[in-house]
């Protein structure tokens, strides 16, 4: 455990895998969304920040937000640093 955050190494980890797991699914989601026509726009998503998944207590996602691998952005969503 870590004195700072009191969740393990391992854990942190996972739940940043999970949160990068999901930011890809729910960008590449946002890609592909049909609009009115019957192929995809071909556009960049405009997804920036997301809920963190349900697999891990948000109080994980806070512990790497203060570690400095996330940023909280409010109403309990979160971005990734460095993108």
């Amino acid at each position: 455990m870590t004195e700072a955050s009191g969740f393990d190494s391992g854990t942190l980890k996972l739940a940043l895998k999970a949160f990068r797991k999901k930011l890809k699914l729910t960008r590449l989601a946002d890609e592909s969304a049909l609009g009115g026509r019957a192929t995809t726009s071909g556009r960049k998503s405009s997804v920036v920040a997301i809920t963190p998944p349900d697999l891990f207590p948000l109080e994980v996602f806070d512990a790497l937000a203060l570690q400095g691998k996330l940023k909280k952005v409010g109403h309990g969503m979160f971005e990734m640093i460095g993108e």
